[in-house]
């Protein structure tokens, strides 16, 4: 690993997150894990009030507290940093706050193991520069409040300032944003709408999945309701009403209905029998919902469907 590189001196109030443990409070604001807060905490990263005390994770938060962070993240190495490139994307809507972006199937939203380079992140830099997007989460995720796997085409929120991202983020964790997905499935629901709840976590054997749990994991609610329907496959409208990893993907392969052209959770021989289709996976993020960070209005934006699947209705 290379030397950390350090973000200076933002000062957050968290005296709306008052009787809660502070790394718990960080968590949500940063839109990052709790270990990662820990880490920041235990290096010194994070101050409270005016005497800029060191904090401790479980420390209480009072009223009127607030405090001051260096996010810190470790690099991999000095090539894997982002760097400008010209990669494609449309914008759904922009104003100084927030961008809505509609993300293509198959690009991956920022670096990581194995994706150093041609990311969402990189064309991000080179449209906008990071002085235009928020550094909450660090040098490489600027503007990142939320993912779409890499085979999920879509809208996706990207945050411009920190306000925003923290502002944004917490509505994700609580909940009040809206995630409308439509979806091209195998077989047909049976009953044609209702709604799954499951515990999720990591799968036991194969660490690229994830996987429905009987025991630990976490819980996932997902509505679904059948638009259309064929005789072999139907296309469903899911509505996710918690953010897990593959959650769409999972509960429909569990309930016997893996997305066309899932090669995680899917069959490729089942993908056959449907014919030619236009190779991809079949998941679209096609709407979300949230209340405007600066203006505290509802909004909606939605993503058009792409072509492969009005060709396949």
């Amino acid at each position: 690993m290379g030397s950390p590189s350090c973000q200076t001196g933002r000062v957050f109030p968290v005296d709306q997150y008052a009787g809660e443990r502070l790394d718990v409070a960080l968590a949500r604001i940063l839109g990052r894990s709790r270990s990662f807060v820990q880490k920041l905490i235990r290096k010194g990263a994070v101050t409270l009030g005016p005497l800029a005390k060191l904090a401790q994770p479980a420390y209480r938060i009072a009223p009127g507290d607030y405090v001051r962070i260096e996010v810190i993240e470790e690099e991999p190495s000095p090539s894997a940093q982002p760097r400008p490139e010209p990669v494609p994307f449309e914008v759904l809507y922009e104003d100084s706050e927030i961008l809505a972006l509609d993300k293509p199937a198959g690009l991956v939203v920022h670096p990581g193991a194995g994706q150093w380079s041609g990311t969402l992140v990189h064309g991000l830099l080179a449209r906008y520069g990071p002085a235009s997007l928020s550094q909450l989460g660090g040098l490489s995720r600027p503007g990142i409040v939320h993912r779409l796997d890499k085979l999920t085409s879509g809208v996706l929120l990207v945050a411009k300032t920190d306000q925003a991202h923290a502002i944004l983020g917490e509505q994700f964790r609580t909940r009040r944003v809206k995630k409308f997905y439509r979806a091209l499935v195998h077989g047909v629901p049976s009953p044609p709408q209702g709604a799954w709840a499951e515990k999720l976590g990591r799968h036991p054997v194969n660490r690229k999945k994830r996987a429905v749990l009987h025991q630990g994991g976490r819980v996932a609610l997902t509505e679904y309701r059948t638009i259309m329907a064929g005789t072999k496959s139907a296309l469903v409208e899911l509505v996710l009403h918690t953010g897990r990893t593959h959650q769409a993907r999972v509960h429909l392969a569990y309930h016997g209905h893996p997305v066309v052209g899932d090669p995680l959770y899917g069959k490729l021989s089942k993908d056959r029998k449907l014919g030619s289709l236009p190779e991809r996976m079949y998941l679209h993020a096609l709407r979300i919902g949230f209340f405007h960070p600066a203006t505290g209005q509802w909004i909606e934006i939605e993503s058009p469907l792409p072509v492969e699947f009005t060709y396949v209705i």
